[in-house]
C-alpha cells in the first residue's frame, strides 16, 4: 500500500523524538541548536502541523543521524505536505471526520466493533442515509446527502488493488435494530452477506447469548498503520468522535477487540446468522 500524507508526517514526528531522545538532547537544548523554539520542535514531534525540511535536515544533523536516516527523514518531510482526495470537496467536512479521512486514506488494517449500526465501510446508500437522518437531525437534506457520499467515497478504500483488511465484530442489536424500515434492512443484510465473502473483509457477529462482554461501552475502531507507533484509536461520541494513540490507550482497545473476537460466533457461523436475521426482517 502507498504511503499517504499523514503516515509520513506521523513517521516523522516518532522518527525525530526517537533520534533526539537517543542524543540525549531535552526539546529546550535541540531547537536552541537549530534556532526553533522548544514549543515548534514538540509539534514536530506531536505530529501536529507541517514541518519545514530544512529545520528536519538540521536536527538530523545534530543528533548524529546517518546520511541515510536523514535523506529518509527529509522526504519524508516533504511528502507530508501531499493533500488527500478529500480536500478538493466543495462542502466542508467536519473536523473529526477530515481526520478519519486522512488516517483510514493509509491503514493496512481496520479492526472495528460495532453495537449501535452496520460499520460506515460495510453500510448502502440508502442505510447510510437513514442512520445520518436519524443522528443529524438538525441537518437539511443537502448537508445528509453531502456525508453519504463522503461515506461512499470512502468505501473506495476497499476496492483498492491492495486494500486494507477490514475486520468487523458486529453486535447482533445493530443487524436487528431495522434502519430505514424492512426493505433498506433487508438490503443492507444482504450487502453485508456479500462483502464478508471476500478475501480482505472479515465479519463476525456478537450474539444476545453471550452475555456482557469487553466493549460495553461503546462502538470503536482500531486503525493500523504500517508500524505500531502508527496506530490510532477511533472512538464514537454523540456529535463526533474521539481519536487516542497513547500506548496504554491503544492496548487497551486492542486487547479489547481480541476478547470481542474471541467471544463473537465464527465466520461460518456469522454469516448463517446474518442470513438468518435478514429472513425474518
Amino acid at each position: 500500500m502507498p504511503v499517504g500524507p499523514t503516515t509520513r508526517r506521523r513517521q516523522l514526528g516518532a522518527d525525530l523524538r526517537r533520534l533526539r531522545e537517543l542524543a540525549g538532547l531535552t526539546l529546550e537544548e535541540a531547537g536552541a541548536r537549530v534556532g526553533i523554539s522548544k514549543a515548534t520542535l514538540s509539534r514536530y514531534e506531536t505530529k501536529e502541523g507541517v514541518v519545514k525540511w530544512p529545520a528536519v535536515d538540521a536536527l538530523c544533523r545534530e543528533y548524529g543521524a546517518t546520511d541515510e536516516e536523514r535523506f529518509a527523514l527529509v522526504e519524508l518531510a516533504k511528502g507530508a505536505r501531499i493533500q488527500g482526495w478529500w480536500r478538493s470537496l466543495a462542502d466542508p467536512i467536519p473536523e473529526s471526520m477530515n481526520l478519519m479521512l486522512t488516517l483510514e486514506d493509509e491503514v493496512v488494517r481496520e479492526d472495528h466493533y460495532a453495537c449501535m449500526y452496520v460499520p460506515g465501510l460495510l453500510q448502502t446508500r440508502a442505510y447510510a442515509e437513514a442512520v445520518h437522518r436519524a443522528s443529524e437531525v438538525q441537518c437539511e437534506e443537502r448537508e445528509v446527502q453531502h456525508m453519504v457520499d463522503i461515506r461512499m467515497k470512502r468505501q473506495e478504500l476497499l476496492e483498492r488493488q491492495d486494500p486494507p483488511h477490514l475486520w468487523a465484530v458486529i453486535d447482533e442489536a445493530a443487524l436487528r435494530r431495522r434502519v430505514g424500515g424492512r426493505d433498506v434492512m433487508r438490503e443492507q443484510l444482504k450487502h453485508l452477506l456479500t462483502m464478508a465473502e471476500r478475501s480482505r473483509v472479515t465479519v463476525q457477529v456478537l450474539p444476545f447469548d453471550r452475555g456482557a462482554h469487553a466493549a460495553a461501552v461503546g462502538s470503536f475502531a482500531v486503525l493500523r498503520g504500517q508500524a505500531p507507533e502508527l496506530d490510532v484509536v477511533y472512538v464514537d461520541l454523540l456529535g463526533g468522535g474521539l481519536f487516542m494513540e497513547k500506548p496504554e490507550e491503544l492496548e487497551r482497545y486492542k486487547l479489547a477487540f481480541e476478547y470481542l473476537s474471541a467471544q463473537a460466533l465464527d465466520f461460518e457461523s456469522s454469516t448463517d446468522l446474518i442470513d438468518r436475521i435478514s429472513k425474518e426482517t
